[in-house]
C-alpha cells in the first residue's frame, strides 16, 4: 500500500493571524464582522501526517477552500470554536428523531470536535449531493455522508473512509462499507489532521468497536424482526398506556421504556429468569423493594419501579453530556453504577475522557474476555439502541 506523507504547522494563532488577514482586506463586503479570538491552549507544533490511500479517496491538487478566499475551513472553525457537519440521516450517519441524536458517523465526529476543543453545529440535507455542495459552498466545514467516490469527484473534494481502510469491519456490523468524511480542501490542515485522527493504529481499533455498539443487524434476521413486530403488535397495546404515564411521570421517553421493557422481558408481564428476576421490566428482588414495588409480575409495578430505577441511574450521571448520558445510566441499570463508575475513575487514571460512551464500550470490549458481566452489559446497551430506533422508525 503507497502512503502519503504530509508534514503540517498548525497552531491557532497562525489560524487567527490568516484569518484577521482575511477580514481586513474584505470587512467591508461582510454582512457580519468577525472578532478574532485568542487562542493560548494549542502552541506551533510539527507534526507528521501519515494518510493511506485508502483513506484519502479524492485529492484535488488545487482545491478551492471552503470559502473560496484563501481562507481555511480549519481557521474557522478555531475561531468560531465550532465545527458545521452536513449529513444526511442514515444507519452509518446518524439518527435524530425525538431529540434523540446519535449515530455511528456522528459521534466520531463528536469525538474529533472534542479533541479540537470545539463544539459541533450539524446540518441536515435530503441527499448527499445537496451536503456535499453545502461544503463546496462554506456552508459546512465538512460533509458526513455515504457517498460514492464518483459523487465526491464530482464536487472535487476531499474525502476519507471512515474505517481508514478497515471496510470490513463496518460491513460485518451492518454499516455502510464507505461512509466517510469529505472535506473542500486536502491542504486545509482540517482534512489533514482529521486523516491522522482517524488513522491513529488505537483510533482504527475504538473506531471498530464503536461499529460494533451501532451493529445494525439485530432487527435484519428474519426471526428477530418477526418476533419484535409481533410483540409490538399483539403485547404493546395492553401497556402502552402505561408506558406512556411512567415516562411522563419520571421524564423519560416512553419508547425508551418499550424499549427497555422488549429487552428484559419481550413485553411479557409474568416473565421469570432462572435467576429470578421477575416481570415485564424484570426487576431483582433487591431492587423491587428499594423503589416501593411489592408485586413484581404486576405490570403497573413492574413499569412504575423500572422507570423510577432508570431515572435514580440518570441521575447518578448528571455529569455526562446529554448525547451519551442515556447509554451510562442503561449500562448501570443493568450492571449496576458503581461497576460503571469504577470504569469511569479506571479511563481518568489512564488520562481517557471518562465521560464518553465510546470510552467505557471500549473499555468493556477489551475486558469482555475476563468479565462476563460487560459482555452482557454491552449487548444490553447496544440492544435496547437498536430497538428503540426501530421503534421510532414505526407507527406505533
Amino acid at each position: 500500500m503507497h502512503r502519503i506523507t504530509y508534514r503540517v504547522k498548525v497552531s491557532t494563532q497562525s489560524a487567527s493571524r490568516r484569518l484577521k488577514k482575511f477580514v481586513g482586506k474584505t470587512r467591508s463586503d461582510m454582512n457580519t464582522t468577525s472578532k478574532p479570538a485568542v487562542f493560548n491552549r494549542f502552541s506551533t507544533t510539527k507534526k507528521i501526517v501519515q494518510l493511506s490511500s485508502i483513506a484519502l479517496l479524492s485529492l484535488p491538487a488545487k482545491s478551492l477552500t471552503t470559502t473560496g478566499n484563501g481562507v481555511h475551513a480549519f481557521d474557522r472553525v478555531m475561531v468560531n470554536k465550532s465545527l458545521t457537519i452536513a449529513s444526511v440521516p442514515g444507519d452509518s450517519t446518524f439518527f435524530a428523531t425525538d431529540n434523540f441524536q446519535h449515530g455511528f458517523g456522528y459521534d466520531l465526529a463528536r469525538s474529533y470536535a472534542n479533541e479540537l476543543e470545539v463544539s459541533i453545529n450539524l446540518k441536515t440535507y435530503t441527499t448527499d449531493a445537496q451536503a456535499l455542495a453545502a461544503v463546496k459552498r462554506g456552508e459546512a466545514d465538512l460533509a458526513l455522508t455515504t457517498s460514492s467516490t464518483q459523487e465526491i469527484n464530482k464536487f472535487a473534494l476531499a474525502s476519507m473512509n471512515l474505517s481508514c481502510g478497515q471496510d470490513a469491519k463496518l460491513t460485518a456490523n451492518g454499516l455502510h462499507p464507505k461512509v466517510s468524511w469529505t472535506f473542500a480542501d486536502a491542504d486545509d490542515p482540517l482534512s489533514q489532521k482529521a486523516s491522522h485522527f482517524l488513522c491513529d493504529n488505537v483510533k482504527v481499533e475504538n473506531t471498530q468497536k464503536l461499529a460494533a455498539f451501532y451493529n445494525q443487524n439485530l432487527l435484519k434476521d428474519a426471526y428477530n424482526q418477526q418476533h419484535f413486530n409481533k410483540a409490538l403488535s399483539d403485547r404493546l397495546p395492553d401497556y402502552q398506556s402505561l408506558f406512556k404515564e411512567q415516562a411522563s411521570e419520571y421524564n423519560h421517553d416512553w419508547q425508551l421504556l418499550v424499549a427497555m421493557g422488549y429487552q428484559e422481558s419481550h413485553l411479557n408481564a409474568n416473565a421469570i429468569s432462572p435467576t429470578g428476576v421477575k416481570g415485564l421490566m424484570m426487576l431483582t428482588n433487591s431492587t423491587a423493594k428499594a423503589m416501593g414495588v411489592s408485586d413484581r409480575v404486576d405490570p403497573t409495578q413492574s413499569i412504575s419501579g423500572g422507570a423510577r430505577y432508570l431515572e435514580e441511574m440518570k441521575a447518578q450521571f448528571a455529569d455526562v453530556p446529554q448525547t451519551d448520558r442515556l447509554w451510562f445510566a442503561l449500562a448501570a441499570y443493568n450492571m449496576g453504577p458503581n461497576a460503571v463508575k469504577s470504569i469511569q475513575r479506571k479511563l481518568e487514571a489512564a488520562g481517557q475522557d471518562k465521560n464518553s460512551w465510546a470510552n467505557v464500550y471500549a473499555y468493556l470490549s477489551d475486558h469482555a474476555k475476563s468479565n462476563g458481566r460487560y459482555v452482557q452489559c454491552m449487548h444490553y446497551v447496544s440492544n435496547i439502541r437498536s430497538y428503540l430506533e426501530s421503534i421510532k422508525t414505526q407507527t406505533v
